[in-house]
């Protein structure tokens, strides 16, 4: 079994929110493209949440969510993993929060995409000195998830659009 790398950081300086992954699926490396995989609602859920088609080419999809100052990567730099299930993740690495939220530092909020992402986030930045941002994990939008409906996520992640609360849901 090979070694899996996320993608880099999609992010403006102008980003107050984060919006972490676990890492890449198979269809998501393939194409070399966040949220890839045709049945994955993170992309329809973005586009009703910020009234775009979600089916616009990927870069302008990838401004879109830019220009409402989010920003997108991953909580696992490599790690093993057949297939796509998060819960195959194994040997990960995390990636470097402490230089990102340096560069990054408008970054007020992060939006976890599932109990996985959160899991190993926090358990990979425990001895990290971060800065005090509010954490929300949110329902995964992958397929594996399927049984929390489409209206429920999205219900779900319009807490994006909300104004900082000033607290921690984790």
């Amino acid at each position: 079994m090979s070694k899996i790398y996320s993608f880099p950081p999609l992010a403006a300086k102008s980003a107050d929110k984060l919006i972490l992954g676990s890492i890449p699926g198979e269809e998501s490396l393939r194409q070399q493209q966040y949220y890839a995989h045709p049945r994955n609602m993170f992309w329809k859920i973005m586009g009703t949440i910020f009234d775009f088609d979600p089916a616009i080419q990927y870069e302008d999809r990838i401004s879109k969510l830019l220009e409402n100052r989010i920003a997108l990567w991953d909580t696992v730099h490599n790690c093993h993993r057949p297939g796509s299930m998060d819960s195959d993740i194994r040997q990960e690495e995390p990636n470097d929060f402490e230089t990102f939220f340096k560069e990054y530092s408008g970054i007020k909020r992060v939006f976890f995409n599932g109990q996985t992402a959160h899991r190993l986030f926090m358990k990979h930045t425990r001895t990290m000195k971060l800065p005090d941002v509010e954490f929300h994990v949110l329902p995964s939008t992958s397929p594996a998830n399927a049984s929390v409906s489409f209206a429920a996520k999205a219900e779900a992640w319009k807490t994006i659009k909300l104004p900082d609360q000033l607290k921690r849901d984790c």
